[in-house]
C-alpha cells in the first residue's frame, strides 16, 4: 500500500463527503479508493469513517487524523516544490480564492495578466462566498474583505469596501424614502443568506455619535447569490444590502438608488492573504507582488466612483 496516496485518498473523501464524490474528484474507480482507505484503517488499526447509506461521518479519530494529515501532505508538497525548484524558480500551481462577484469583476482580470506574465505558473481559482480554510485545504492565497480574526495569516490590503443599502426608485415611489434605519423595520427584504441562517438584522451608525443601530428588516426574499439579491431588488422586490462592487453597475444605470448613506458604517478592508508557512515559494511571491499594485489600482477606482 501505497501509505501518503492512501492518505490522500482518505483526505479527498473527508472533503467530499463521500466515496464517489473522491472518485470522481481524483478520477479514480470507486473500488481503489474504497479499498485504499480500508486498508489505511487496517494498518492504523483505527476505524475513521462511519459508513451509512445515506452518509459518510468521521470518527473521532477520524477527525484527528485528518487534521494531522493534512499538515503531513502539505509539507511533502513543499518538499516536493523545493525539489523540483519552486523556490529557486517561479514555477507551479497556485490555488487562489475569492468571493465570487468581486473575483469574477477585480481579480480575474488581474490573474490573466499574470498568466500572460509568468507562463510556468498556473492557477486555479475558486470563486466562493464562504470562506475556505487556507491551511486545512491548502488554499496558497485569499482575497478577502474584513479584518482577519486569525493572526496567522499574513494579510496585504490592495483597498477598501463599503455597505450599502439601496432599493429601485419604483419602491422608493411607493414607500417613500426612509429617514432613518428603523423606517425599514415595515420594508420587504432581500436577504444575502451565504451562512447557516438568514442575516435578518442589518447594523447601522448614529451619524454623529457613531452609536449602533441594530435594525430588524422583514425577509421577504433570502437569496445565496449577489446577483440575485441585485436582479430582485432592482424588481421591487424589496431593499437590499449589499457590498458596493456588488451593486455598482446597478447604481451606475439608475435601476437602484442607495438609501440612508449617512447611517453606513466606515468601509472594511479588502486584503490579500496568505498563511504564513516558513519561506514563501517564488510563484506566490510573484503573483504577490504583481497583483497588489494592479487590485489597489482597481479598487481605488470603483472607490472613487463611489462617491465616499
Amino acid at each position: 500500500m501505497d501509505r501518503l496516496k492512501a492518505m490522500a485518498m482518505f483526505v479527498t473523501v473527508a472533503e467530499q463527503g463521500s466515496f464517489s464524490g473522491a472518485a470522481r474528484a481524483l478520477k479514480a474507480s470507486l473500488t481503489t479508493i474504497s479499498r485504499s482507505v480500508a486498508e489505511l484503517e487496517t494498518l492504523l488499526g483505527a476505524q475513521l469513517l462511519i459508513r451509512t447509506t445515506r452518509k459518510l461521518t468521521l470518527t473521532d479519530t477520524g477527525r484527528d487524523y485528518l487534521s494531522a494529515a493534512r499538515k503531513i501532505l502539505a509539507q511533502v508538497s513543499e518538499a516536493e516544490q523545493a525539489a523540483a525548484g519552486e523556490f529557486a524558480t517561479p514555477r507551479g500551481e497556485l490555488l487562489i480564492t475569492a468571493p465570487v462577484m468581486l473575483g469574477r469583476k477585480h481579480l480575474l482580470p488581474v490573474v490573466t495578466a499574470f498568466l500572460a506574465t509568468w507562463p510556468e505558473i498556473n492557477i486555479r481559482l475558486i470563486f466562493s462566498d464562504s470562506n475556505l480554510d487556507l491551511i486545512d485545504q491548502q488554499v496558497d492565497m485569499a482575497l478577502r474583505i474584513g479584518n482577519l480574526p486569525d493572526s496567522s495569516l499574513v494579510a496585504t490590503r490592495v483597498g477598501m469596501m463599503r455597505n450599502l443599502t439601496c432599493a429601485s426608485p419604483e419602491l422608493l415611489d411607493r414607500l417613500g424614502e426612509p429617514r432613518h434605519p428603523a423606517d425599514l423595520n415595515a420594508w420587504p427584504a432581500i436577504i444575502l443568506n451565504t451562512g447557516a441562517l438568514p442575516l435578518t438584522h442589518w447594523r447601522f451608525h448614529e451619524p454623529d455619535s457613531g452609536a449602533m443601530i441594530d435594525c430588524r428588516v422583514l425577509p421577504r426574499l433570502s437569496v445565496t447569490a449577489a446577483e440575485a439579491a441585485v436582479q430582485a431588488a432592482e424588481q421591487g422586490a424589496g431593499a437590499a444590502r449589499l457590498l458596493y462592487y456588488q451593486v455598482d453597475d446597478a447604481l451606475a444605470r439608475g435601476s437602484l438608488r442607495e438609501i440612508l448613506s449617512h447611517y453606513e458604517a466606515p468601509p472594511q478592508p479588502v486584503q490579500l492573504v496568505h498563511a504564513s508557512r516558513g519561506k514563501m515559494a517564488l510563484k506566490l511571491r510573484c503573483f504577490l507582488d504583481f497583483a497588489v499594485p494592479r487590485l489597489r489600482e482597481r479598487l481605488s477606482d470603483q472607490d472613487k466612483n463611489s462617491g465616499r
